[in-house]
C-alpha cells in the first residue's frame, strides 16, 4: 500500500488512528493536489456550503505551514477539485 492508497477514504484533519468517515457527519471528496483522496467533513459549515476551501498541510509546495486550495465542483457539490498551493501565514 503506497502513502495514495492509505490516505484515500481518511477524513483530513481528523486524527490518525480514527480518521475514517462516520456516518453521521456529511463530507465532500477532495479531487487532485496534495490532498487527492481526502474526505473534508462539511457537516457544520457555518457559512452553509463553501464554495472553496484552503486547507494546511505539510505535503504541498510550500511544505509544513502550507495550504492546498480547493473549489467546491459546480456540477457535483459533493467534490472540491484543487486549484493549487499557497504559502502559510508566518
Amino acid at each position: 500500500m503506497d502513502e495514495a492508497d492509505f490516505m484515500r477514504g481518511r477524513v483530513y484533519g481528523a486524527d490518525h488512528d480514527d480518521a475514517s468517515p462516520r456516518p453521521d457527519r456529511a463530507y465532500a471528496e477532495l479531487v487532485g493536489g496534495p490532498l487527492d483522496g481526502l474526505l473534508l467533513d462539511v457537516t457544520d459549515t457555518s457559512d452553509g456550503d463553501p464554495s472553496e476551501v484552503s486547507l494546511t498541510t505539510e505535503l504541498g509546495r510550500y511544505g509544513p505551514g502550507g495550504r492546498a486550495l480547493y473549489v467546491r465542483r459546480p456540477a457535483d457539490g459533493r467534490r472540491f477539485d484543487w486549484r493549487g498551493d499557497a504559502p502559510g501565514v508566518l
